[in-house]
């Protein structure tokens, strides 16, 4: 069918030109208004698959299949799951969890120790939450860093490290560790980030949990305690994963421990290994680093050195290779291992604590290579594969897989790249 257009008359003109005016004044508010939207602070583009990093402290890797982690058990089902992860030496929390974020032995990143010396910096302590600001502890950089610099938006709820800034930089939201936050609400704030609509969604996003080390610690690691801040902590999870996916999000998981954890209840004095006039004791614990003091270096060698009924001690250089720890200058002269069970005190906080009641009934900072020590490692999302067992794997070999997962450069580290390449869905 044909359509003939119609001419306006010289009468009609000024009919169509006021037509004319009210359409282009209907497009122009159009425009504006779509303009005021685009301008309205909304989520920019985000990445689908977001990697959820998760540590919690303290869970040996025996601790899953047992009724208490039906969340952790379901993702290590349908994913990728290591029968255990050696952790690096020594078997700490800080040194540990900076080796995940940075791929370095803890000899190599400046962190070798829960409780260290620095000539420039001064003592460092984990209960000293404004020395673990100081950036001149932390000397490699981490995940969140190197995302960041990628314009990668970050979030880091409590990891140890993420409260020093790097080159000026830190994660672009971050929680410092605050043991006294609710699960309720760290869960409602972590899934916040995510979800919010204003801001970068995190590419990255990494949560710290504490609470089955402290269990473990106080009751020891097979205690009802301990096995019911499991379930608190797969129930967290759980509930965090279905916080994203009602939002529509499906982030590649990897959930890892720092260290696993072992019945400990024998104390000694540390003053019954070395005289405090001479040797100055810059660490206690499982892993015992000692000064001697001037003129009494022959002494404390004689009577430290080599193994004991409840340690064994060496000078730095000839840490057992295994260990991959010594030549850092943090490091004391003299480091003495504890024997799994043990812990060395000073004489005077035993007396505390047997006065007040207290009793350590776990510990961790023993050997690596004992079972009681081994961590989790287990991996879920579209990333992955499914239904994958590995073997014992070691914790300096996560690092390589979560750069590549985020797209990142891989600097020169002390994992193998190669070891975990294959639990990927695309190699």
């Amino acid at each position: 069918m044909r359509v003939s257009a119609k001419l306006p008359c010289l009468h009609d003109l000024p009919t169509v030109m006021s037509r004319f005016l009210h359409r282009c004044a209907f497009l122009s508010f159009l425009l504006l208004s779509l303009a005021a939207c685009t301008a309205s602070p909304t989520r920019p583009a985000a990445p689908a698959t977001p990697l959820l990093l998760v540590s919690i402290d303290g869970l040996r890797a025996d601790a899953l299949g047992r009724g208490d982690t039906p969340v952790l058990d379901r993702l290590a089902r349908d994913g990728v799951h290591a029968e255990g992860m050696r952790p690096s030496y020594p078997v700490l929390t800080f040194p540990n969890h900076y080796t995940l974020a940075t791929g370095l032995r803890p000899d190599h990143h400046g962190v070798v120790h829960n409780s260290m010396k620095d000539p420039q910096l001064g003592r460092f302590v984990v209960a000293d939450a404004q020395a673990a600001t100081v950036a001149g502890w932390w000397q490699a950089e981490p995940l969140w860093t190197t995302a960041e610099r990628a314009n990668l938006a970050t979030a880091v709820w409590a990891w140890p490290g993420a409260t020093a800034a790097r080159d000026g930089i830190l994660p672009r939201q971050r929680q410092a560790f605050d043991e006294t936050i609710p699960m309720d609400e760290r869960i409602e704030r972590v899934a916040g980030w995510v979800t919010a609509p204003q801001g970068p969604r995190p590419a990255l996003l990494a949560m710290y949990f504490e609470v089955v080390d402290g269990a473990g610690h106080d009751h020891g690691p097979h205690a009802q305690q301990t096995r019911a801040a499991i379930r608190e902590v797969d129930t967290a999870i759980g509930e965090l994963l279905s916080r994203l996916e009602q939002a529509g999000v499906v982030p590649n998981v990897v959930v890892v421990s720092d260290h696993g954890m072992a019945d400990a209840p024998n104390l000694i004095a540390v003053e019954d290994m070395a005289a405090m006039e001479e040797a100055e004791v810059v660490s206690i614990g499982q892993v015992i680093g000692l000064a001697p003091r001037e003129g009494h270096e022959a002494t404390v060698r004689a009577r430290l050195l080599g193994r004991q009924q409840r340690y064994e001690c060496w000078e730095k250089p000839a840490i057992p290779a295994r260990l991959h720890y010594g030549t850092h200058p943090r490091i004391p002269p003299i480091v003495c291992q504890m024997a799994e069970g043990w812990n060395a005190l000073p004489r005077a906080m035993i007396e505390r604590r047997d006065a007040a009641g207290v009793h350590n009934a776990g510990a961790h900072g023993y050997d690596p290579d004992l079972p009681s020590m081994r961590a989790v490692f287990l991996a879920h999302g579209p990333a992955f594969r499914t239904g994958m067992r590995l073997p014992v794997i070691d914790n300096v070999d996560v690092y390589p897989l979560l750069v590549r997962i985020l797209g990142l450069p891989l600097r020169q580290g002390d994992g193998d790249p190669a070891t975990l390449a294959p639990v990927l869905a695309s190699p």
